[in-house]
């Protein structure tokens, strides 16, 4: 199936740009003539090129003539004004007689607009999205045979537009909700512990499971902890390199790091305020914070003055579950956080997972059992006291990352 081809190169392209276009969707798009590739592209970094007009570009620069050629996109086309102008204008400037696409547009402003705008122009717009793809393809008569032979077509589509859809989960959630996709991450031991009751945690999880965790981190736009993190670990909160020869990390992106700090606790001398990315580093705190320390903070981070709930659900829960993280949330989001990574401690996984802010959770499982009631937990809080409110996952997924194990999950809604 040559379009089924074409399009996993596209997706190939898109992922390439993991991480680096935020707040625009990572995609890629191949364009293609009699068969032959005359030009590919995948997105650039927010105000560059999308991969459409790109790739048209990459044709362009070695005379390949677009007139009757197939445009592949992994998404819809945009059709408005932004940083650039609308791709639709560029397709139909350059000729174009055919577009593939692997999904709709998220935003239900524009979701179809795209589409609409290129067959008004006479281009043959093929989706993939919609589980009819082969069958619009197909002049077979409506029969059971060829009813089996569209939904053995139709497989491959749906596998792509499912592929292209998880690519771009965070931004599709964004572009709809208008706040942060928060992923919570944790590294634990096989009874759910993350450290010992002294603090020690390193390593928990083995050198595949940190690359992994890496990888997590280059897709984030923000990494959050709480302040008992920075108290007792004094993480840096980067993207480390990562001794692989297959590694595609690309440690120079600087992470905007977010610490809840109600009290304005953190150190003076944390890695975060003294390294090169301290430029970087948000510290959110609450009105009862001092002022002086408040003052003291600002000098080498933003500060964000954040409002707590009104009513603490487990008074004895301390630290980050004072601030009012759905404030926070929305607020992120209106400065174009579109990805959001939580990586505790406990009391911060928990703040974020009772008040129903997540929305996939990655957890890391090591072989081992460290035991005790003081010792610290991946997800700590005051807990669920009723089995029927619990959170259920879906979608869920296991991996083996060497010795230890990944699970990685969608929040159920409701």
């Amino acid at each position: 199936m040559p379009d089924a081809q074409f399009m996993r190169l596209a997706l190939r392209l898109a992922r390439r740009g993991y991480g680096t276009t935020s707040p625009n969707p990572t995609v890629g798009a191949v364009l293609v003539k009699g068969g032959k590739i005359l030009g590919r592209g995948r997105t650039a970094p927010a105000g560059g090129p999308h991969a459409e007009i790109a790739a048209i570009r990459n044709a362009q620069s070695t005379q390949q003539n677009l007139k009757g050629a197939t445009l592949y996109v992994t998404l819809e086309p945009c059709c408005t004004h932004g940083r650039t102008p609308p791709c639709t204008d560029a397709i139909i400037a350059a000729g174009i007689k055919r577009v593939v696409v692997a999904a709709t547009d998220p935003n239900p402003k524009h979701a179809g607009h795209g589409f609409k705008l290129l067959k008004q122009a006479g281009i043959e717009v093929l989706t993939m999205d919609d589980g009819k793809a082969a069958a619009r393809q197909s002049a077979r008569a409506v029969s059971d045979i060829a009813n089996q032979r569209r939904a053995r077509s139709d497989a491959p589509y749906k596998k792509l537009a499912e592929e292209a859809t998880r690519l771009n989960e965070a931004f599709n959630h964004w572009i709809v909700h208008r706040t942060p996709f928060v992923t919570v991450k944790a590294a634990m031991t096989l009874d759910g512990k993350i450290a010992t009751a002294s603090g020690e945690s390193k390593w928990i999880t083995g050198e595949k499971a940190r690359a992994q965790g890496m990888k997590l981190r280059q897709g984030a736009d923000a990494i959050l902890v709480g302040v008992n993190t920075i108290v007792a670990d004094d993480p840096s909160l980067t993207i480390r390199p990562v001794q692989s020869p297959k590694s595609k990390f690309q440690s120079r992106k600087i992470l905007r790091r977010i610490i809840l700090d109600p009290n304005a606790r953190t150190p003076l001398s944390a890695r975060i305020l003294n390294d090169e990315f301290a430029g970087s580093t948000t510290i959110v705190v609450s009105e009862k914070a001092g002022k002086k320390r408040v003052a003291e903070l600002a000098k080498t981070a933003d500060i964000i003055f954040a409002p707590v709930i009104k009513s603490q659900p487990h008074p004895r829960d301390a630290g980050a579950t004072q601030i009012d993280l759905r404030w926070l949330v929305k607020k992120l989001g209106a400065e174009n956080i579109t990805s959001l990574l939580v990586e505790g401690g406990g009391e911060t996984n928990a703040g974020f997972l009772e008040q129903r802010l997540v929305q996939r959770i990655a957890f890391f499982y090591a072989p081992k059992i460290l035991c005790g009631r003081d010792a610290r937990k991946g997800v700590a809080g005051g807990g669920i006291e009723q089995l029927d409110k619990k959170i259920a996952l879906r979608n869920v997924e296991w991996k083996n990352l060497g010795a230890d194990l990944f699970l990685t999950a969608r929040i159920a809604e409701g």
